[in-house]
């Protein structure tokens, strides 16, 4: 037979960084930046072009991943990395490949790589 247990006195489970106490803390998107990249996500799903994307949080980088299909390798990854880096920057856009698209400090700018009309997966 099953047994019932209730789970009384228990908050909801989401996911938090106060456990980590003494690690190094992840690096997250900020509300704005996550606000632009959803922008561009929702616009390439209008046209049909992507459908599923992911995100993870790192203690040395944040990337949000986009796939043509959830089963699929992404098809391009913007990450941004901890702390100001004078040649780097603090994002860049990487395709499949592995290949930099762009990289730079602000945001805005960097996403422009995946605005490019021509910009096709082949």
């Amino acid at each position: 037979m099953s047994e019932v247990v209730a789970f009384e006195g228990r908050g909801p489970a989401r996911p938090t960084t106060s456990g980590r106490t003494g690690k190094t803390p992840l690096v997250i998107f900020d509300r704005h930046e996550l606000d632009a990249m959803l922008q561009v996500y929702s616009r390439m799903v209008r046209a049909g072009e992507w459908r599923d994307y992911a995100i993870e949080f790192e203690p040395d980088r944040a990337t949000f991943s986009v796939f043509r299909r959830a089963s699929e390798d992404a098809l391009y990854r913007i990450v941004k990395t901890r702390g100001p880096s004078r040649r780097r920057g603090l994002f860049a856009v990487i395709s499949a490949g592995g290949r930099i698209l762009r990289r730079g400090r602000e945001l805005g700018p960097v996403l422009a790589a995946l605005n490019a009309k021509g910009l096709r997966l082949v």
